[in-house]
């Protein structure tokens, strides 16, 4: 297996310190270790933002794993294809020639394949006399073993922000019509407040929102959001136990006045007493 030494790229293609770090770091795979070279796919497919990546890259990334014979990568094993551009058009759904090298540079660059060039830049394998392949020259898929854990790591993460986006697009839904109804509640109902200046902020804050917003959008704008629904419940709060502390002194008020006629009745005498009172005098002898 060629892995572990350095070589640089054929033709007018740079030799970068990048590069050399990868095939340097590709001989130190830990002995023994193995991958599912299609869960490391699938993984690489997550996190194909955080890597640079496009789907046609994930594509021609897709055709080069196909050409590997064994479904593991294994530290063992020969990691060298050698497919010609014609084989990988044909796997990779048939993208042109330029859009096939642009991909393949992009998957260098992101440190999923390194090059591994012969001397007039073919791509082949020489094999010895029991058949086995003695050296091949093409694309190491070395990079991808070696970064195993490093890129289901990355895409546990993107899953991870996924749901946190989703979510806080969830939360700002609710805030936003939450907002957006007391608003109108309030200015259809009159109720006291700068209710104009209130829903010219709402509709500044809506217009901030991008097409395609970012978690960290989405969180900037949720925050102002729910600032502005405080602000507009406690107006109403403060309105209602405006109107509870008038209907409370109406009401105290009311009593104190019935209080106030009972005394009198009860100091007063009746009517009828005083008749009965004339009618007892008039029966007593003369």
């Amino acid at each position: 297996m060629q892995i572990g030494s350095v070589t640089t790229p054929f033709g007018r293609r740079p030799a970068t310190l990048a590069l050399v770090k990868r095939q340097i770091e590709t001989s130190k795979i830990k002995p023994g270790k193995t991958a599912d070279k299609w869960k490391v796919f699938r993984d690489a497919s997550e996190a194909r933002e955080l890597l640079g990546l496009q789907d046609r890259s994930l594509a021609v990334l897709d055709a080069l794993l196909s050409f590997h014979p064994d479904t593991e990568l294994r530290q063992d094993a020969q990691l060298i294809v050698f497919p010609s551009n014609t084989q990988l058009t044909l796997r990779a759904h048939g993208i042109a020639g330029a859009t096939l090298r642009r991909h393949l540079a992009l998957l260098v660059e992101a440190g999923l394949i390194v090059r591994k060039d012969s001397a007039n830049g073919k791509r082949y394998a020489r094999k010895d006399k029991a058949g086995a392949i003695d050296s091949a020259f093409g694309f190491d898929l070395s990079p991808l073993l070696m970064r195993t854990d490093e890129l289901a790591m990355m895409a546990q993460q993107v899953v991870a922000d996924r749901f946190a986006l989703r979510r806080a697009k969830e939360n700002l839904t609710i805030c936003r019509r939450d907002v957006r109804k007391l608003i109108s509640a309030a200015i259809e109902e009159g109720a006291s407040g700068n209710w104009e200046n209130i829903e010219a902020m709402y509709v500044g804050l809506v217009g901030r929102i991008p097409r395609a917003p970012t978690l960290s959008d989405v969180n900037s704008i949720l925050d102002e959001m729910e600032l502005l629904l405080q602000e507009a419940v406690n107006i109403l709060e403060v309105q209602q136990k405006d109107e509870n502390n008038s209907t409370n002194g109406d009401q105290s008020e009311r009593h104190i006045q019935n209080s106030n006629t009972e005394s009198i009745n009860e100091l007063e005498p009746s009517s009828e007493n005083e008749q009965g009172a004339k009618a007892v005098d008039d029966d007593r002898p003369k």
